[in-house]
């Protein structure tokens, strides 16, 4: 049975293997998932995946977002699904045939998610890259057909801000996945950085978020265990109140 722990996926978003592995010590029984992106796979590769795997109950997201002609990310995936991670990324990009790809290539061994926009994009960039004004203005517009293109292809879900889960949800039901990173707990508020489509964690589960990304509230903590049981506990409340 999901705990509301399993919710939060711990991004290990430093730039040593020793580094990552102490917060996978002092983390892996209070977080679901965590989360290898691009600097630390490049650096540290499998065997870091493997060593994760063996060290506790949590499990590997393997954020590599992967773009690339669809032979190539047939390949790439099939390699992915043999580490044994539970979730893995494919940009949406331009392509319904990419992801078909990627979802070939995992066969079935890893949840595949199509990357919609980047919750770090803004309209005015997505306007300044040549999106047409009804996408750039209307980023739940763009995610939703993003959305509908990795559904089609087969993907387990996507990852998508929180202020889009409720439409993902609506469109594509409960069982397509939703991953949302952008997650912020600040008492008093959200506040902006570099993410521009923030949510706190209750928001994002009351709108139907099937994990959430949960980086600086947990790392940049006195005590992370603390704040990531103070997460759980927000979480439980969430779905106490709308299960």
């Amino acid at each position: 049975m999901k705990t509301a722990k399993d919710y939060i996926v711990f991004p290990l978003d430093v730039p040593s293997p020793e580094t990552a592995k102490s917060l996978v010590d002092l983390l892996a029984n209070d977080v679901g998932m965590f989360k290898v992106g691009l600097e630390l796979f490049i650096r540290s590769g499998a065997e870091l995946v493997r060593w994760i795997k063996q060290a506790g109950p949590a499990k590997v997201f393997l954020d590599l977002k992967l773009h690339d002609i669809p032979a190539t990310v047939e390949r790439a995936m099939a390699q992915v699904a043999g580490l044994g991670v539970t979730l893995a990324t494919v940009h949406c990009g331009e392509s319904r045939a990419m992801l078909e790809a990627a979802v070939k290539g995992a066969g079935g061994r890893v949840n595949v998610l199509g990357v919609t926009v980047l919750t770090s994009i803004s309209p005015a960039e997505l306007a300044e890259s040549g999106y047409r004004e009804k996408y750039s203005s209307d980023l739940q517009q763009l995610v939703m057909k993003k959305a509908a293109m990795a559904r089609d292809a087969g993907c387990a879900g996507i990852v998508c801000s929180g202020q889009e889960v409720n439409g993902i949800k609506m469109a594509f039901g409960e069982g397509f996945l939703a991953v949302t990173p952008g997650i912020r707990q600040i008492h008093g508020g959200v506040t902006a950085d570099d993410q521009s489509r923030i949510v706190t964690p209750a928001m994002a589960v009351r709108r139907g978020s099937d994990y959430l990304v949960v980086g600086r509230p947990i790392r940049d903590a006195a005590d992370p265990r603390v704040a990531a049981r103070g997460i759980a506990a927000e979480i439980q409340g969430a779905l106490t109140v709308h299960p």
